[in-house]
């Protein structure tokens, strides 16, 4: 009996004893699953793009089952996680959304819910309006400022959304985020700064006579419009090292000399920005080289069965570069023949027969204040040396710091690794300074003068400074919009082989034309591109040696393209400093060097891009588009000094 009832209070205390275990469980569960969830979360773009592929970044912590378990849904199916060694994070690539309007973007533990995030889908044609908004009213208007804000608002407004409120919000924004994340952006930053104390220095150099001695030496050779273009041209070529001073430097510097020749601003404008990113482009060093490698490599890295130096591809890639050639080889055949056409032909005319170096009906970037503030004082000596020595500075400033700033063995591997923007910063400061010492030990100027000088050099540089800020806002706009990734969807289906340099060039042309930013277009696409042609090359079964000039016509494509767009785009930072460092209206910049930049671009392609791809000589290509340029000039082109303004 006492056995029986032992053994019935033992049944009951297991009985009990699995009844609280199973509770015990299902609550430490419960709790976990809570905790879990409240420690998961996922990162989704806000908006998003219908069917266009985006990233959704995953935090996970905690938890100890494998990230296999793991997967994103969205109304375009399931995704799953793959780990991003540069952002240390779990993301879900190409997830894809169907339909408009708001949209969940759900993260699965083996199939279960455990944090949702919702978004906004939108068509991807409006992800391209802002820009082209701010480009029209730009060209129509000719009024770049508000051009510029007006596209920024109307991305902003496409962002959050078509309402009242979100008009307003937006109204807001564009000032309060866009441009404040815009202008105290790292590598921003440096940028404006060295821009400001290049227009300082250039302001000091002005006052104190110097720049007018070299005007005088110039002036000596340049003794005529063909000899003064060619002249600014050469001195674009020598400041190879970046592009940002190119402009500065050669624009600035030159002005005085054009105009005395009765060369107009429009002429100056296009041939420094002519020579400036198109030289800094394929230089062997540059500032431009880092990044162009950089990019290169990080996109070879992830292709199997491709082995080489992301530098030995950069230059195997630059006899394809063929409009930053054609268009440097131009520069030089305009000014040596003396032919224009269109829009810039009438302003050589204007230039050469009335003497108006900037059309009357327009403004410039410098007013009569500033021309005033910048002329030399009177009864001192005008010393070329006191203009060459802080330029010289400047130069070499900036080449000494791309060297102790980088590291490696070879010279490549210095400027690959250096650090551009910190030289900048440093060479500009000590052109000031030079200059204004020179200033003061020759007391040219009192230490008060020199401050003056440098002022009004620097505000000289603000207007261009207020468009280069809205220029980035916007192209941060349309980042957020996924522009560039719209375009991608657009232009870059069905290739093949023959044809994929020639539309990855057009497709970097877009995207540099819409977003503003050679380097931003670069950036998107050298990712992609490289492997995709790559790809392609491997399913034609095109991988031997001799095969390989479609990858390094499709590098140099992304790299020319992205010039071009740039060059023809009226919100592209480089094209702003070019017009401003010319004291040309940006506009009128604009739409003179348009036609100019878009013949060079379409022989490019007709006669470079497009039939290498098929594999013919790179140099027969370059050799034919330098002839079809010469001719078109002969032909078409006519000479300002031969035919008086019209009535």
């Amino acid at each position: 009996m006492l056995e029986i009832e032992f053994l019935e209070q033992a049944n009951n205390d297991m009985t009990s004893f699995r009844t609280r275990l199973l509770t015990m469980l299902f609550v430490m569960a419960l709790t976990s699953s809570l905790v879990f969830a409240q420690e998961s979360s996922i990162s989704v773009p806000q908006p998003v793009l219908n069917g266009i592929g985006f990233d959704v970044g995953v935090v996970v912590t905690g938890d100890t089952l494998s990230m296999d378990a793991y997967t994103v849904q969205a109304s375009g199916g399931l995704f799953g996680l793959t780990f991003d060694e540069d952002e240390g994070m779990w993301v879900a690539s190409g997830v894809k959304v169907t339909g408009t309007g708001a949209q969940d973007i759900v993260l699965l533990r083996s199939g279960q819910e455990v944090v949702r995030q919702a978004t906004r889908s939108i068509p991807g044609w409006l992800s391209i309006i802002p820009p082209l908004l701010a480009i029209a009213v730009a060209l129509i208007f000719k009024r770049v400022i508000p051009a510029l804000f007006l596209g920024l608002w109307v991305g902003a407004i496409t962002a959050l959304s078509f309402s009242f409120k979100g008009a307003f919000i937006g109204l807001l924004d564009t000032f309060q985020v866009y441009v404040l994340q815009e202008f105290i952006h790292e590598d921003h930053g440096p940028i404006i700064l060295f821009s400001l104390m290049i227009g300082g220095m250039v302001g000091i150099i002005t006052k104190n006579g110097g720049m007018q001695g070299v005007v005088n030496i110039i002036v000596r050779w340049a003794s005529n419009p063909q000899r003064g273009q060619l002249a600014t041209g050469l001195l674009g070529i020598a400041i190879f090292f970046d592009d940002y001073a190119n402009s500065l430097v050669v624009g600035n510097t030159m002005r005085s000399v054009t105009d005395r020749l009765r060369v107009s601003r429009e002429k100056l404008a296009y041939i420094v920005d002519s020579t400036a990113a198109p030289v800094a482009c394929i230089a062997l060093v540059t500032t431009w080289i880092g990044y162009e490698v950089g990019m290169i490599g990080d996109a070879l890295e992830k292709i199997d069965g491709l082995d080489g130096s992301p530098y030995g591809f950069f230059l195997a890639s630059i006899p394809y570069s063929f409009y930053p050639i054609l268009a440097i080889f131009f520069v030089f055949l305009v000014a040596w023949t003396g032919r224009d056409f269109g829009l810039m032909y009438r302003a050589e005319r204007r230039a050469r027969t009335l003497g108006q170096v900037s059309d009357p009906a327009s403004t410039a970037n410098d007013d009569e204040n500033a021309v005033k503030e910048m002329t030399p004082i009177e009864g001192k000596p005008q010393r070329a040396v006191n203009a060459i020595l802080p330029v010289l500075v400047l130069v070499f400033g900036v080449l000494g710091g791309l060297y102790a700033t980088g590291s490696g063995e070879s010279i490549k591997d210095i400027i690959a690794s250096s650090n551009s923007l910190t030289a900048l910063m440093w060479a500009s400061l000590l052109g000031v300074l030079v200059a204004a010492a020179l200033s003061i030990t020759q007391r040219i100027m009192t230490i008060e003068e020199v401050v003056e000088s440098w002022f009004s050099g620097l505000k000289g540089m603000m207007f261009a400074m207020i468009i280069l800020v809205l220029a980035w806002a916007l192209s941060a706009v349309t980042e957020e919009l996924h522009t560039a990734s719209y375009l991608v969807s657009v232009l870059g289906d069905s290739l093949s082989a023959g044809f994929v340099p020639t539309i990855v060039f057009i497709l970097a042309a877009a995207t540099a034309f819409a977003t503003g930013s050679s380097w931003g277009a670069m950036g998107i696409l050298m990712p992609l591109v490289i492997p995709l042609t790559w790809a392609v090359m491997v399913t034609n079964g095109m991988v031997e040696a001799h095969d390989y000039h479609i990858l390094y016509s499709s590098i140099s494509a992304i790299l020319a393209g992205s010039v071009w767009g740039d060059h023809c785009s009226p919100i592209s930072d480089t094209t702003i400093l070019s017009s401003m460092a010319s004291g040309c209206n940006h506009i009128d910049h604009v739409r003179t060097q348009l036609p100019y930049a878009m013949l060079v671009g379409g022989v490019a392609v007709l006669f470079g891009t497009l039939p290498v791809g098929f594999g013919f000589p790179w140099w027969i290509s370059m050799g034919t588009g330098m002839i079809v340029l010469t001719l078109f000039l002969r032909f078409y082109g006519k000479s300002a000094d031969d035919e008086p303004v019209e009535a």
